[in-house]
């Protein structure tokens, strides 16, 4: 297959549908089947190239057809593949933006969940650095680096030049990427020490007016200041909040790596608490997308059948998102006293494939005096993509239109969803 064609689609004018990830049946691991259905997707993805824009896995992919002896994906060493795979960070844009083909259509295109197949298989077959294990271990190296004495020492260390040529010898971790500092005063308990002050409980016809919070690996040690100042916000607007504490991470930095069954084990953990929550009346919110995305996408996907996970999905919700809801009840305080100006912003992936609309910026409009101009472009940072040297150049090279908005529009503000696409957006 050359050239796709629309003759014969099926369900074209439908909304696309995700299917389950059936990780758990035995033949997900095939390596026979997923190189054949690597060649038939990536044949399909030769023939069409609307995603060339995207990340960098379908340069890759084109890239190999054209230099291959044939000019067709059969041409392509299936070894050179994992290249492709490689240079997915599971953003979900191509499916939820670009490509024709995704389910309901026959040719049933899913690329990210091809990609993470390929991962999980990478996986199981121990192909993986130690850097990429230890880099996805969020949680784990925050609770070390945020050690009180420890963190100052990390964070010295990590901010000199001798600190980064060694993380760029030990690690591949590139010199120019910008990394976390880390807290020993938790955005747990920060986010603890500013709640507590709302009493009233206002439930709307979407919103049951109090919210437990998700504080995440990069909230409770990296960035506290952003669990804090998301509990004194929903306190001021009478929402009263309840910080979760007892939490793993979310399992995203694992679900990139394909370690899906350390993923099921924080699944384990988490889901009970956050049941619990909900049970007892709490709507909740996290403030990372790809957070959100993960209770709310990822986790129903790769477990269809657990009523908990569902239910979970059912109440949880980006902060912003959240925010407008009351909003749109009239729960919302709305008396701001000074404009922001002219804010620059950029909508993260995982926010987008959300599909809940541009719910920031229209809370930011709200504000008297303030223009918001939107920039829906992908910053490159994408989880630890960014930091890694082999990939530095591409993520740069992604984010290049992002970071030239910015530096065109002369904001009074520039501002993302996302801290660590802000920070790649400010290292631009």
């Amino acid at each position: 297959m050359s050239s796709p064609t629309t003759g014969g689609r099926e369900g074209s004018l439908e909304a696309p549908t995700r299917h389950p990830l059936d990780w758990k049946n035995p033949a997900f691991y095939d390596e026979t089947a997923l190189d054949q259905e690597l060649e038939r997707v990536f044949d399909i993805c030769h023939g069409c190239r609307r995603c060339f824009s995207l990340c960098n896995s379908f340069p890759t992919l084109f890239d190999l057809v054209d230099e291959s002896s044939t000019g067709e994906v059969d041409g392509v060493d299936k070894s050179a593949y994992w290249g492709v795979v490689d240079h997915c960070y599971l953003c979900d844009m191509c499916f939820m933006t670009k490509c024709p083909y995704v389910p309901p259509h026959q040719w049933n295109v899913d690329f990210p969940h091809l990609m993470l197949r390929a991962k999980a298989v990478k996986q199981k077959k121990g192909g993986h650095r130690f850097r990429d294990k230890l880099l996805s271990n969020t949680r784990g190296v925050g609770n070390i680096a945020g050690i009180p004495v420890v963190a100052e020492i990390v964070n010295a260390v990590n901010h000199s030049a001798l600190g980064r040529k060694l993380l760029d010898a030990t690690l591949g971790v590139d010199v120019t990427a910008p990394i976390p500092n880390y807290y020993s005063d938790t955005g747990t308990n920060r986010a603890r020490r500013a709640s507590g002050r709302a009493l009233a409980v206002k439930p709307t016809d979407e919103t049951r007016g109090k919210v437990a919070m998700f504080v995440t690996c990069y909230g409770h040690r990296n960035e506290p200041q952003l669990p804090e100042d998301l509990a004194i916000v929903f306190e001021h607007n009478g929402i009263p909040v309840k910080v979760i504490g007892k939490e793993k991470c979310c399992g995203m930095p694992k679900l990139e790596l394909g370690d899906l069954e350390t993923v099921e084990q924080y699944k384990n953990f988490n889901i009970p608490a956050l049941k619990a929550l909900v049970d007892d009346g709490y709507d909740i919110v996290a403030p990372i997308p790809s957070c959100v995305l993960m209770f709310k996408q990822e986790l129903p996907l790769m477990f269809p059948d657990d009523a908990d996970v569902q239910a979970v999905k059912a109440r949880i919700f980006d902060p912003f998102e959240y925010l407008m809801l009351r909003h749109k009840a009239g729960q919302l305080r709305t008396d701001f006293k000074t404009s922001l100006g002219k804010v620059s912003y950029h909508v993260p992936c995982h926010l987008r494939v959300q599909n809940i609309g541009l719910k920031t910026r229209d809370l930011m409009k709200l504000v008297p005096d303030t223009t918001v101009e939107v920039i829906e472009r992908c910053s490159g940072h994408n989880g630890t993509y960014a930091v890694k040297k082999e990939y530095r150049a591409a993520s740069m090279k992604i984010g290049r239109p992002v970071m030239t908005k910015v530096e065109q529009a002369k904001p009074d503000h520039y501002s993302s969803d996302c801290p660590m696409a802000g920070h790649q957006i400010e290292r631009g």
